[in-house]
Order: structure tokens, then sequence, then C-alpha cells
């Protein structure tokens, strides 16, 4: 729902449109093509408003996805490049839209992994002990599923990896004690006895779900 700015367009489009559609960037095209993101911040600066938006020095020339681009992958790019919203380009790199940071939690809030009720485990270990599989088999044995998981470095040592996954179970005592008897580090665990019905609550859990 955010329109994109023409390269020729002037900074002073620019501010109105930011403040119009409360966004604190927006995008840049030219020929349909991403010339990147200019900001209130980029404008004030060179403090000329009168002049082409192109002329300025634009931010995330590279922070796109293509249309069939993963949740994760939208929120990956979006935080390499310290952006609230992201452009979408189709096959042939011509401009789609551009979808925010606010829209993809929103969404991926709808999803089963975290509609569901159940509970969120977080594992620590060496990256070379890692194997979803075996994980799997054990939470299985405790008569469980796992609805979703990711895997990401972990903050205080660059040589492990934190593994959250999503339970179908509330309580998780059992599955618990089976992977600390395989050894395996459990360093959280929360639980959900309901499922999540506002789209706050929903995207709250998300959060906690992607940035333990």
């Amino acid at each position: 729902m955010i329109p994109p700015l023409k390269g020729t367009d002037d900074a002073h489009k620019a501010i109105v449109w930011m403040e119009e559609f409360r966004c604190n960037y927006m995008p840049v095209i030219d020929d349909g093509k991403l010339l990147g993101f200019i900001s209130e911040e980029i404008i004030f600066e060179r403090n000329e408003v009168d002049k082409p938006v192109r002329d300025f020095a634009l931010v995330g020339q590279q922070c796109y996805v293509h249309l069939d681009t993963h949740f994760y992958d939208i929120l990956k790019v979006a935080a390499e490049h310290k952006l609230q919203m992201v452009a979408v380009l189709n096959e042939q790199l011509t401009y789609c839209g551009v979808i925010t940071v606010q829209d993809t939690l929103t969404s991926f809030a709808q999803t089963a992994a975290v509609q569901l009720p159940g509970g969120i485990l977080v594992l620590s270990m060496n990256f070379n002990d890692y194997s979803l599989s075996e994980i799997s088999r054990l939470i299985e044995e405790n008569h469980a599923k796992i609805l979703s998981s990711i895997v990401k470095e972990d903050p205080l040592d660059a040589n492990k990896i934190r593994l959250t996954l999503k339970i179908n179970q509330q309580e998780m005592s059992r599955i618990v004690a089976t992977l600390e008897r395989f050894n395996y580090k459990v360093i959280g665990r929360y639980q959900e006895n309901k499922p999540i019905a506002g789209e706050k609550d929903r995207i709250d859990m998300l959060l906690r779900y992607l940035d333990i």
C-alpha cells in the first residue's frame, strides 16, 4: 500500500509522503527498477528539498526479495539493511512493491506454528552436534511433534548455535528430561496453554519465538 517515488520526484514530495504513509523510508524507482530508499534524515543532511530524490545518497539498493521469498528471508534482508521495509522484485528485477516488517510479522503470526497451542524449547549446542532428525526422534518418542524450528548463531558463542523449537505439547518436562539425558542443553522453555487470539498476542509470541 506504500507507493514508490519516481527518481524525478523532489525531496519535498518524499517528506510529505513519508508523513502521509507514516513510514521512515520511501522506495525510489526509475523505469520500474529499484534505485534504493530515501529517508527524512538523508534529505535533511543536504537540506535541498527541491532536488530530485535520485540525486540523494539513497540506501538499501540491495534491500529486496523476490515474489516467492519466505518469511524468514524477508526478515533477514530487512535486518541486514536495518530497514523496516523490503522491496519486492520479479524475476526480471522489475519493482512490484514493498513489504514492511510489520506486514511480514502479521502474516507470519497467522501460521499454524504460531497459532496452534504448544510450547517452545530453546537448545544450545555445537553446530557439529546438530541433527534435527535425531532431536525430532527423541521428541516423537514422547508422543509430541515439532511444528517449526529456527536455527541461528548463539550470540554468546560463535562456535555454537541456538535451536528454537515449537512443539505441539504444553507439558514438556518429559521431553526436556529425554533431551538432557542425551546431552542436549535446554536453555529456555516457554509454555502456551491455549490458542493465541489477538493479533498483538500472536505477534508478541512470534517475536519471542524469533528473538530468543
